[in-house]
């Protein structure tokens, strides 16, 4: 999820848990440790390849979180011990020898846990178990930004710089806030389930079968959801809104050629890319360029996650190329479109 999510659920687990022994220092030290895991994106693992499927590895495993706990609760009861007694937040704050180290842990980890989970909500793919497994755990029912699921949070953080708020107001927007957007989760996967029985009967008529199908919801809603379908020589892209009828989902083929990765597959980057994208991902020449397409997340002619594998020679041999990222950017010109396509079928979004 993006940055400003996780510091509002950040802040708001810190609070919940400790507010009562540290006050809105709670929700500060929550909204710090909730950036911690993502601070990942600024180690260089070696090329565009290796960092981007490296990404929500170790500092988002729930393994790594439990051994780091009570070391990040030692240094933070070591900080509050240096805070004034006249810097007190609120008049509920207990003694500093209140503040367990126990309890503290605890609240370390659910932030640092909290942030893993709601990244295994999208379909990008978060090792939860590092490093027994690298599998990329997704629930794919988010899309990394979400509006909806933020906004409850969001208001939490705001209040936590009002001064002199009562306490008894802070927990209960609190404990709302965290229900209000809990809730919301288990609608998205609700969510997923309807429109997953929808796309069975829309492919159903239009006789598509596949053992390899992904769905996740469109960006910023969870009311229209993009799923792609694949298969050995094409793929679909099927746009599906919770209020459509098997009849009105939109489906739109699409051309691969896995075939040019034949002299290149052995590569130690191209095998780590097919394993993370689970299967969903695109081949297509380009010019004397061999480009590899993360089919999961962008929209066609717009996949976030490009790379040229491979390059054509005169003599029409492929080979290798750099591995080097391609952008390719969604035109957020387009964003219209989805929230348009979620009451009107006729509307495409595809190129």
């Amino acid at each position: 999820m993006d940055s400003l999510t996780q510091i509002a659920l950040g802040s708001a687990v810190g609070y919940a848990v400790m507010g009562k022994q540290m006050g809105k220092r709670a929700a500060l030290h929550g909204a710090i440790l909730g950036t911690i895991p993502d601070l990942d994106v600024f180690i260089n693992y070696g090329g565009d390849v290796q960092n981007f499927t490296y990404h929500r590895g170790f500092s988002h495993s729930f393994i790594v979180h439990a051994l780091v706990a009570p070391l990040f609760a030692w240094l933070l009861l070591r900080l509050e011990k240096m805070v004034p007694a006249k810097l007190t937040a609120d008049d509920i704050v207990l003694p500093h020898k209140k503040q367990s180290l126990l309890r503290c842990t605890w609240m370390v980890f659910l932030v640092l846990a909290t942030h893993a989970l709601i990244d295994g909500f999208t379909v990008y793919g978060t090792q939860f178990l590092w490093p027994i497994t690298e599998y990329p755990f997704a629930i794919s029912t988010l899309f990394i930004i979400d509006p909806l699921y933020t906004l409850p949070l969001l208001v939490l953080l705001v209040m936590f710089f009002i001064p002199k708020i009562n306490p008894a107001t802070l927990f209960k927007t609190c404990s709302a806030a965290l229900i209000i957007s809990t809730v919301y989760l288990a609608w998205s996967v609700v969510a997923k389930w309807h429109i997953e029985q929808l796309n069975n009967a829309a492919f159903a008529q239009a006789n598509i079968s596949s053992d390899l199908v992904i769905s996740t919801s469109a960006p910023m809603t969870t009311l229209l959801w993009r799923t792609v379908v694949m298969q050995e020589d094409h793929y679909y892209e099927v746009f599906t809104s919770v209020f459509d009828r098997a009849e009105d989902v939109s489906i739109t083929r699409y051309e691969t050629d896995p075939s040019l990765l034949a002299s290149i597959q052995d590569k130690w980057e191209v095998q780590r890319l097919i394993w993370f994208t689970k299967g969903a991902y695109s081949v297509r020449q380009e010019e004397k360029r061999i480009i590899l397409s993360d089919l999961r997340m962008g929209m066609e002619g717009a996949y976030v996650f490009t790379f040229e594998v491979g390059q054509i020679s005169q003599n029409g041999q492929i080979s290798t190329s750099d591995f080097a990222q391609v952008s390719r950017r969604p035109d957020i010109s387009d964003l219209p479109k989805v929230f348009q396509r979620i009451i009107d079928p006729s509307i495409r979004i595809s190129p």
